[in-house]
């Protein structure tokens, strides 16, 4: 069986840090390849399955806002290609942009909860009574990542339908991917992996028998992460200090 591995950058590497810690060295050095080879011998019950195709969606970083930030994923994004750790690095865009919002704070299932004015701060019109019913309004800078998974849900239907793979794999927790991965599951067996610390979007859930079954869901583990690490080396690349 052919299994074709599609992956979301950030989301893998954000889910990554959450789970083992910002500061913490020993899992950003991923061997795309080897985890995924990994995950279906441990968790998939794909019997005779190999990977046969990796693309890896990301976004290149600014330079001019994140210089080193810049470095290390250039030195990283050619070790996979170099190691054949990947067979595609898909690209979509990075923007930096300002945007209006109300202020909110997550209630308890992580939703906004829109802050309201309050004592000792409260809003008075100039000539009328205080509004304890308005909100707060602010302008703040914002980097956002697009098209990684536009890219996932594009090269995962390409491929089923030139018939180069059996199976998919793709790490993501991205609930935008629902509607992809649901049609998917008509045609070939889906295994979703969940990067993150959070409980697995419920867009993203669905039956191991539905379609032509064979599908199953995993949320990645610490170990995941450690057990699946590129060489120090690769050529003249050397993995960054702290990695």
């Amino acid at each position: 069986m052919r299994v074709g591995v599609y992956v979301d950058g950030f989301n893998l590497f954000y889910g990554g840090r959450g789970l083992c810690g910002r500061s913490v060295p020993g899992w950003r050095w991923l061997d795309i390849r080897k985890l995924s080879q990994q995950l279906i011998e441990n968790q998939s019950g794909w019997n005779d399955s190999e990977v046969s195709r990796v693309v890896f969606c990301t976004a290149r970083i600014s330079g001019s806002l994140n210089q080193d930030g810049q470095k290390r994923q250039d030195v990283y994004l050619r070790a996979l290609t170099r190691f054949q750790s990947v067979d595609e690095v898909s690209l979509g865009n990075y923007v930096f942009r300002t945007t209006k919002a109300p202020l909110a704070l997550p209630d308890r299932h992580g939703r906004p909860l829109l802050t309201r004015p309050r004592w000792p701060i409260m809003i008075k019109e100039e000539r009328g009574p205080i509004r304890p019913d308005t909100i707060f309004m602010a302008s703040v800078a914002r980097r956002e990542e697009k098209g990684s998974d536009v890219n996932v849900a594009s090269h995962l239907l390409i491929d089923t339908m030139d018939d180069r793979i059996d199976a998919a794999l793709v790490v993501s927790n991205d609930s935008d991917l629902a509607y992809p991965l649901r049609e998917m599951r008509k045609r070939i067996p889906v295994a979703v992996i969940n990067p993150t610390s959070k409980q697995t979007a419920g867009k993203l859930k669905g039956l191991p028998y539905e379609g032509v079954g064979r599908h199953w869901w995993y949320q990645l583990k610490i170990s995941d992460f450690i057990d699946a690490q590129l060489p120090d080396q690769i050529g003249k690349l050397t993995k960054p200090a702290n990695w």
